[in-house]
This record gives structure tokens, sequence and C-alpha cells, in this order.
């Protein structure tokens, strides 16, 4: 088996303890994504449907750094604070994915670590080995 490769969509600040995706075994797995940008302020506050979709745009740039899409995409969990107008980040899924829709598992949580976060997505997306990335770095043994 190939080596797990960090994918990300821009720099990746060594600080962090995380990869924002890890493609490995013909998978692509995207760390939880909140709506925070590049300042690590909150898009959209108290609107989960802008969060929602801020979040899959961010998705979407490490998706297409793996250099495939959406349509690759098997699975997705969603980490809720409120239900408040979740019923309504539906339409997001649909703007973004097409049947047959990903497998999808929702969770109520008491809160995210990101403050103001209403809503944190992670995914799995199948990519075939020898595809090829467009900003994957292979990680380096620390052994």
């Amino acid at each position: 088996m190939a080596r797990p490769q960090l994918v990300a969509a821009g720099p990746w600040p060594e600080r962090y303890t995380f990869s924002p995706a890890i493609r490995a075994g013909g998978f692509l797995f995207v760390s939880g994504t909140t709506a925070a940008d590049e300042q690590g302020r909150i898009v959209a506050p108290g609107d989960i449907v802008g969060q929602t979709r801020y979040i899959y745009q961010k998705i979407g740039r490490l998706l297409a750094a793996a250099g495939v899409g959406f349509e690759a995409v098997v699975e997705t969990t969603e980490y809720v604070t409120t239900t408040e107008g979740y019923r309504r980040t539906a339409d997001v899924r649909r703007e973004i994915f097409r049947p047959p829709y990903p497998a999808a598992t929702g969770v109520i949580v008491a809160g995210l670590l990101r403050e103001g976060a209403l809503i944190e997505i992670s995914a799995v997306a199948a990519v075939p080995d020898g595809h090829p990335a467009r900003s994957a770095v292979t990680i380096a043994s620390t052994s």
C-alpha cells in the first residue's frame, strides 16, 4: 500500500497536529471542517445554511487538490449544535451532490471546538490508486 499523503488546498501550518485531508488506500479522508475563514473567523455567524455552504466550498477545494470532485464523495458526517434551520442544509446537499447521494450521518453535539460554529462536516471520497493529485505531499516517517 502506498504511503498516506497529506492533501491541502494551500499552505498548511506545521503547528497543527492534524491534516486537512489524508489520501490512503484509494480513499481521501477529509477532516472535520467548520466555516472558519483563513483568519479563523466564522463565516455566516448564526446561519447554519450559510456555514454549510461555506464548508462544502472548503471541502470542494480539498477534493480538487486530490484531483476529484464531489462525485467521488461516498460518506459525510455532520456534527451540529442546533437543529434550528438544519432541515434547510439538505438543500445545500442537493446543490452539491447528485443521486446516488453519499452515505450520511448526523450527530447533535453540545458544542464544537471552533467558537460560533454551528456545524462541522467530515467526508470520505473514493480516489482510485494512481489518480493524480494536484496538491498532495507525502508524509514523512517519524520513526
